[in-house]
């Protein structure tokens, strides 16, 4: 991946990573991002997660050609690009360190007590000269760890964004799809922290940015403004299309029978609809495509007097994620005693800007003439 010539990338793909963070099924694998800026004098920015530290290092020794790092620059401390440090630190003993003050408190946590003696910390627009190349600190709390920090080149005009602008999948050769994976990453890993993210929005608006080079996915280049967009979007819980997420869960059928028959309907009245089988599809996608839409339905049965357990921990991840400013309807099923709807919508009651429909379609064990009028019912209202 070329980013200049003084600019190298020396990260890493792994494609044999299973979930990442414990949770997210990484179908395409994930990158971990790493540069080398050459000059008189020279810098690493971030290593990587230690599954790849022997691939990582042989791609650091061939950038520096010989030459001895001079400075390593921490953004993010998560094992994920943290998870080197020590390796990088015993194969470069003259190198020295920079990171924020929370970064080098929590530099013993990880069992890199040693590393604060060859650490400098920095805070806001402190500088370092590398020779042509100046890097610029700018500190982005909760970014989404408190101690992260972006790093801003002035001669080449490169934002160095850790986490942000980043996605899910290995960076591969060929020009990529960014938008649905790195919608899905934003939601999931950045999402509840829309607030940090609107104020590193505004401080980047006062750089003059010509290439991003985030810690997972592609270097980006072209068409700032629409990752910028995007971003601002989805940091403000905007909803970035009209349209609707059917996500249901289903015991035998019937459920699932109900959910795409609202589809279906919604389809014939022109609404853009995408449908979600909360025990098949991956949480992370459904939980991305909530946010994507301005409205939601969610159906499913009651079970053992409560709520279907995979809805009911879809709406825990839309709750941490910050879920709001949308329209909200309920499909409930049960053979004798329907009680879904009720609590899936105690769960969601306070939400920010979360709008409950008047219709509620409750079934009994299978559709019938009455549940299609109060289908026909919400399909209005959710229109409206």
């Amino acid at each position: 991946m070329h980013i200049s010539d003084s600019i190298l990338y020396v990260g890493v793909n792994d494609r044999e990573i299973d979930l990442f963070e414990g949770q997210y099924d990484v179908h395409d694998g994930i990158s971990y991002n790493s540069y080398v800026i050459l000059d008189e004098k020279t810098a690493i920015m971030d290593s990587v997660d230690a599954r790849k530290t022997k691939e990582w290092l042989a791609n650091v020794e061939q950038a520096l050609n010989g030459r001895k790092p001079d400075y390593f620059v921490v953004s993010h401390l998560e094992p994920d690009h943290g998870g080197s440090l020590q390796a990088a630190a015993d194969r470069y003993p003259q190198m020295q360190f920079i990171m924020s003050a929370k970064a080098l408190g929590m530099l013993p946590q990880f069992g890199y007590g040693e590393l604060t003696k060859r650490t400098t910390a920095v805070k806001e627009n402190d500088t370092l000269s590398l020779g042509s190349h100046t890097l610029r600190f700018i500190m982005a709390p909760m970014v989404h760890w408190p101690e992260v920090m972006v790093s801003y080149e002035d001669s080449e005009k490169v934002l160095f964004s850790a986490d942000a602008f980043g996605k899910f999948g290995a960076v591969e050769e060929e020009e990529e799809d960014w938008l649905s994976e790195a919608r899905e990453y934003y939601i999931n890993i950045v999402g509840k922290y829309g607030a940090p993210v609107q104020t590193l929005l505004k401080k980047a608006a006062a750089l003059d940015i010509q290439t991003i080079c985030p810690l997972h996915g592609p270097v980006l280049k072209d068409n700032l403004s629409y990752y910028v967009g995007k971003y601002q979007t989805w940091s403000s819980y905007t909803p970035e299309e009209k349209g609707t997420l059917i996500a249901y869960g289903t015991l035998h059928g019937n459920t699932a029978k109900a959910a795409r028959k609202l589809a279906e309907l919604l389809k014939e009245a022109g609404e853009t609809v995408e449908v979600v089988d909360l025990a098949r599809d991956h949480m992370s996608e459904a939980v991305a495509d909530a946010f994507r839409f301005d409205k939601l339905v969610l159906a499913c049965p009651t079970y053992d007097g409560g709520i279907f357990p995979k809805m009911e921990d879809f709406i825990n991840h839309l709750k941490a994620k910050a879920y709001q400013k949308r329209k909200v309807a309920f499909i409930e099923n049960g053979t004798w005693a329907p009680m879904a709807a009720k609590q899936m919508k105690a769960m969601m009651e306070g939400w920010k800007d979360v709008v409950f429909c008047d219709t509620t379609v409750t079934i009994k064990s299978t559709m019938n003439a009455v549940n299609e009028e109060q289908m026909a019912a919400l399909v209005k209202e959710l229109l409206v």
